[in-house]
């Protein structure tokens, strides 16, 4: 275009003014003349301009190799692994990271879902503060000796912390109450009539708990009920997310023979991940440091 003549004048309109009215760097032009001039194997790979931070792509692709294997947890993507760096000194941009993750194929597989039509849920589910709102769900896994086994958990809206987790031999509402039981006794220190008054408890539409026993357990308690909108597990989402952890490091990745052993399992794995699974929306601070750091200015205040 710049060496095209004007109908009028006879001349080439020229690099510069083409440059200037289609806003685009001269420089741009120059680099892409010489990076076209060189055969396709002797051409830079394209990066992003600018300072590289505390050391070149070689070394980053090191420690982000060591930060994934050192965790203890499967399927980490690049924003707690860009932490993680943090953590151990190493600033550089969550771009640079997600980018190397992509060349190398450490990034965590994640399966696309299918598209969904009007929302149902509008809101939020996620609260200000700790103990306004639990989720509890159960999932299966299959042990060597007794079969099929039930997992039942309890966890919290706000800083994802796995307050209860069970393991049972049958799936029916009177196991369902447990991994709620153990929650309320470490949330709230005892097992008493409103012990937990004010507590909201999302759960779907499963025969265990909308049956009469578990309702009523959960009114003893001083609970309300907060079902979810059928067919839609995103009103349910904190506690089906923590179920996605806890199959990829645990349940899908271990064998267990008995219901016992699968039990001892889950609270082995309920005490590395309220004080090591680090979260975004935490701002990468684990359940546990979001439980202190939430509760710190209550017990400073009385």
């Amino acid at each position: 275009m710049s060496q095209a003549r004007s109908p009028s004048t006879g001349r080439s309109y020229g690099l510069q003014r083409v440059c200037r009215l289609w806003q685009v760097p001269r420089s741009t032009v120059y680099f892409q003349r010489k990076r076209n001039s060189l055969p396709p194997e002797l051409r830079p790979a394209p990066r992003k301009r600018g300072p590289q931070g505390p050391c070149g792509d070689a070394d980053l692709l090191g420690h982000i190799r060591a930060v994934l294997a050192a965790s203890p947890f499967h399927g980490e993507g690049y924003r707690k692994v860009w932490a993680r760096l943090r953590f151990k000194g190493l600033r550089t941009s969550k771009d640079r990271v997600r980018r190397l993750m992509r060349q190398h194929g450490l990034q965590a597989p994640h399966r696309l879902g299918q598209a969904h039509g009007p929302k149902a849920h509008d809101g939020s589910i996620i609260p200000d503060r700790p103990d306004v709102m639990w989720g509890t769900d159960l999932t299966t896994t299959v042990t060597l000796e007794e079969g099929q086994a039930a997992v039942f958990a309890v966890v919290d809206h706000f800083t994802g912390e796995c307050l209860g987790l069970h393991a049972a031999a049958e799936a029916n509402r009177f196991e369902a109450l447990e991994p709620l039981r153990q929650g309320v006794r470490a949330c709230f220190g005892a097992f008493a009539e409103n012990a937990a008054a004010g507590l909201t408890l999302r759960h779907d539409h499963g025969s265990q708990y909308l049956s009469h026993h578990f309702q009523q357990e959960i009114r003893f308690l001083g609970l309300t009920s907060s079902p979810a909108f059928v067919r839609e597990p995103q009103g349910n989402g904190c506690i089906e997310r923590f179920f996605r952890t806890l199959k990829e490091n645990l349940l899908w990745v271990r064998t267990f023979r008995t219901v016992e052993e699968l039990r001892l399992a889950l609270l082995e794995f309920k005490r590395t991940y309220n004080e090591q699974w680090i979260m975004e929306r935490l701002g990468y601070r684990t359940p546990a440091q979001a439980r202190k750091d939430a509760c710190q200015p209550q017990k400073a205040v009385a």
